[in-house]
């Protein structure tokens, strides 16, 4: 027998680390559990992070996949990691799955890449800001919308914490001109974003239209690095999201990043310009 368990964020980036050496390798489920003498379903739960996966088990199942030590290592170092992510329970009840997932990669990460060309990141809204946006959100139920508020209020702790997220935030200059509840409400977030890009860990840049086409321009997606397992590409549709972790694909958005930093504003162009529109 083996443990069942609803995949928390790290269950699930462990799993992505065991498919993918799988199938570099070129193993079907199949295969690999006749080699390792784990059962395909097992397997098959470890992947998708719904089955304990035990440091013996992750060892038996690289080595038959012949990955190196060092990196055997590594995807066993993660089992060992604090569920960062256990205060998200507080608002389980009106997250998506792929919301729950994404928040818990964040709290996991150390360093996070997002690219809105339209909205102001999430991690760096006001209070006052986050509301309009929920209560403007026609797919959010009216009963949900403060809950909601207060989980977005809640992730931005990640900055705060003692090895705080690194974040890496880059916006259309459209998403700052959009017109998001009362000129109080916009300038509020104005001086917001210029007392968070003086900390340390935070680094904030505007693209302006007159810059010209850059790689981004199919729209928002964030990338986050961690120090035990490879890049996640986080990309956020209408009622759903995608989780890119095939190594070329996160290649692409890791290049469309290089392209964004070249075209924004220099960081301290980007504060002058903020502290602009402050009326």
């Amino acid at each position: 027998m083996f443990e069942l368990a609803a995949p928390s964020a790290l269950q699930w980036l462990i799993g992505v680390e065991i498919a993918r050496y799988r199938n570099e390798a070129g193993l079907s489920l199949t295969q690999l559990a006749e080699t390792t003498g784990i059962g395909r379903p097992k397997l098959g739960h470890m992947e998708t992070g719904r089955s304990v996966q035990y440091p013996a088990d992750i060892r038996k199942v690289l080595k038959a996949c012949q990955v190196d030590k060092e990196h055997i290592d590594r995807i066993v170092q993660l089992t060992t990691r604090v569920d960062e992510a256990s205060w998200l329970g507080a608002w389980s009840d009106v997250m998506s799955d792929w919301l729950r997932t994404f928040a818990g990669l964040e709290a996991l990460a150390q360093r996070e890449f997002v690219f809105e060309p339209i909205l102001l990141p999430g991690l760096l809204q006001t209070e006052d800001y986050a509301r309009e946006l929920t209560n403007a959100a026609i797919r959010v139920r009216p009963d949900h919308a403060e809950r909601l508020v207060e989980f977005r209020l809640q992730r931005s702790r990640q900055l705060f914490k003692n090895n705080p997220l690194q974040l890496h935030a880059i916006f259309n200059e459209q998403a700052l001109r959009l017109r998001v509840g009362s000129r109080e409400v916009l300038n509020d977030q104005y001086r917001h974003l210029l007392k968070m890009a003086e900390l340390p860990n935070i680094t904030l840049q505007v693209v302006r239209a007159e810059a010209g086409p850059h790689s981004a321009v199919n729209g928002q997606f964030v990338l986050l690095d961690f120090r035990d397992a490879r890049p996640i590409v986080y990309v956020e549709l209408q009622d759903a999201a995608v989780f890119v972790d095939d190594s070329v694909r996160v290649r692409t958005y890791t290049l469309s990043t290089q392209s964004l930093e070249r075209v924004a504003l220099s960081p301290g162009e980007s504060a002058t310009l903020i502290e602009s529109l402050i009326t």
